[in-house]
């Protein structure tokens, strides 16, 4: 896996000047991010930081490229716990090394897993597809909903990085010459709608999609390849930029990286809860898992999360002293 930047950079985000660290924690601002595992982390870190370090929390709507540009720009939120990095990664160094942000654990330890995918009744019927261009050369197995005669491709919510990268990727593969339409989803709840329609109706559906989350966990896709290696400079100089000036290329995905980013105020005024955000991370195992029960048993962000603290104390007790653990446990 990639790291973010080069090793004494990561240092210097990960190091906080105890001469400004304080025990207090005071009122916290943490961004609730629009898919799964993101928002059950705001709220876990919110029951955490709570009970276990006498904060004051405060969740707020959070999307990728706005909280990251809103932390860096204005100072707040003062936590993303899970930001997908790959997309914005130059400005990340930039604003760690002028210390206006600080990157905390890589909260997804096994790294996120990006790309275009199909679901595996479709790849069982059609071994011949492994590629996402001989995908596209059969327009009549992925139909769109509103238009079965034309091929859909599709894509992420509004807000989503991955959204001008889909959008890149579809231009770049010709997808529309092939007879298919980009199909924009307007949340991440129809974007997931869209997978279970195709599954409950036995129809084909090609689309981008990540791991981990409760959809992959609960419906078998499979991931195709884009029949080229991963180009990160083109990457960053033009699959993920909107408008990209230059013609997009054909590129694959990185093995995504996504971190638990601070301000560095909030660093500095809350060293002991710093200790925290720096060791919470979790296998992608564990998060599909716990999705999954989210899924089936209709619950809250909140109630997932504290189906986590409740059913996997050998997980978390790790990241927290012995008198914090027990203060979250008697808050449960």
């Amino acid at each position: 896996m990639n790291v973010v930047t080069a090793a004494t950079l990561l240092a210097a985000a990960l190091y906080v000047d105890p001469a400004h660290a304080q025990a207090e924690c005071g009122s916290v601002s943490i961004a609730e991010m629009n898919w799964g595992s993101a928002a059950v982390a705001a709220h876990l870190d919110k029951i955490v930081l709570e009970n276990g370090y006498g904060c004051q929390v405060t969740l707020v709507p959070g999307g990728t490229i706005t909280t990251f540009g809103a932390m860096n720009e204005k100072g707040e939120p003062d936590i993303a716990p899970e930001l997908w990095v790959n997309s914005f990664r130059p400005q990340l160094e930039k604003a760690v090394a002028d210390s206006r942000l600080v990157i905390g654990a890589e909260i997804l330890e096994d790294g996120a897993v990006e790309g275009w995918w199909i679901p595996k009744f479709v790849a069982d019927a059609h071994p011949e597809i492994k590629t996402v261009q001989q995908a596209l050369a059969n327009p009549k197995l992925f139909p769109a909903e509103d238009d079965p005669a034309v091929g859909a491709v599709t894509s992420c919510p509004t807000g989503w990085s991955c959204r001008v990268s889909t959008a890149n990727l579809f231009k770049a593969l010709g997808a529309d010459e092939k007879g298919f339409k980009l199909v924009l989803p307007e949340s991440a709840e129809a974007l997931d709608e869209s997978i279970a329609k195709a599954f409950a109706n036995k129809t084909g559906w090609l689309g981008y999609y990540w791991a981990p989350t409760a959809i992959l966990g609960k419906y078998q896709m499979v991931k195709l390849s884009f029949s080229v290696p991963h180009d990160k400079s083109d990457w960053d100089a033009c699959t993920v930029v909107p408008d990209c000036a230059t013609s997009p290329k054909i590129n694959s995905y990185p093995t995504s990286q996504a971190f638990s980013i601070v301000t560095r105020d909030f660093a500095n005024r809350a060293e002991t809860a710093m200790d925290y955000i720096r060791k919470r991370r979790w296998t992608n195992a564990t998060v599909n898992s716990l999705l999954a029960w989210q899924s089936d048993n209709k619950r809250s962000n909140e109630e997932t999360a504290r189906h986590f603290l409740q059913s996997m104390p050998e997980i978390w007790t790790k990241w927290v002293p012995a008198d914090v653990a027990e203060k979250i446990k008697a808050s449960l």
